[in-house]
C-alpha cells in the first residue's frame, strides 16, 4: 500500500471526499451548507495544501480511497508543547468499497513519522467510537486534562 501525500491536482476529489466525510459524521448537509463548502474548499485547499496542511491518501485504481489531514499551528511554546509546534488530525475517511483494508492505518503511521521529523510537539484528535481502536493502535491516549473542550460559534 503506497501512501503519498496530495497535491493540488487532487483538489476536487478531496472536496468530495470532505463532503462525504461530512455528511457521514453529521448527516446530510443542507443543501446551502454543501454548495457553500464545495464552493469554498478549492481556494482554502489551493492556499494551504503542503504548507499547513497536510493531505495522506491511498489510491486504488487511480482514484483516493483513504485520505487523512494533518494541520499544523505554530503556538507559544509551553510545557504542553514545548517546541511549539502541533498538529491537528482531520478527515480520516476511507471510501466505504475500501474499508477494513489497513488504509486508515498506514496513513496515520505515515502522518505520525511525518509529524517526528518536523518536530511536533503534540498531535490531537477527536476520535468517534468507531475510529478510537485504531488510534489507540498507532500510540494516542486518552487526554485526560482539568480543561473543558468548549467552543464559541459565529455561525
Amino acid at each position: 500500500m503506497n501512501v503519498e501525500r496530495a497535491t493540488t491536482d487532487d483538489i476536487p476529489e478531496l472536496v468530495e471526499l470532505r463532503l462525504a466525510y461530512l455528511t457521514e459524521d453529521s448527516g446530510p448537509l443542507a443543501d446551502d451548507m454543501a454548495d457553500a463548502i464545495a464552493r469554498d474548499l478549492p481556494g482554502y485547499y489551493r492556499e494551504r495544501l503542503g504548507r499547513d496542511l497536510l493531505v495522506y491518501v491511498v489510491r486504488e485504481d487511480g482514484t483516493i480511497a483513504s485520505c487523512a489531514f494533518l494541520l499544523v499551528v505554530r503556538k507559544p511554546m509551553s510545557p504542553a508543547f514545548p517546541k511549539g509546534r502541533t498538529g491537528t488530525v482531520l478527515n480520516v475517511y476511507t471510501r466505504p468499497a475500501w474499508r477494513r483494508r489497513g488504509m486508515a492505518r498506514a496513513l496515520m503511521e505515515a502522518m505520525l513519522g511525518d509529524a517526528r521529523e518536523m518536530g511536533l510537539s503534540v498531535v490531537e484528535l477527536k476520535a468517534t467510537d468507531d475510529g478510537r481502536p485504531l488510534y489507540l493502535k498507532v500510540g494516542f491516549v486518552d487526554d485526560a486534562s482539568k480543561y473543558h473542550n468548549m467552543r464559541w460559534t459565529n455561525l
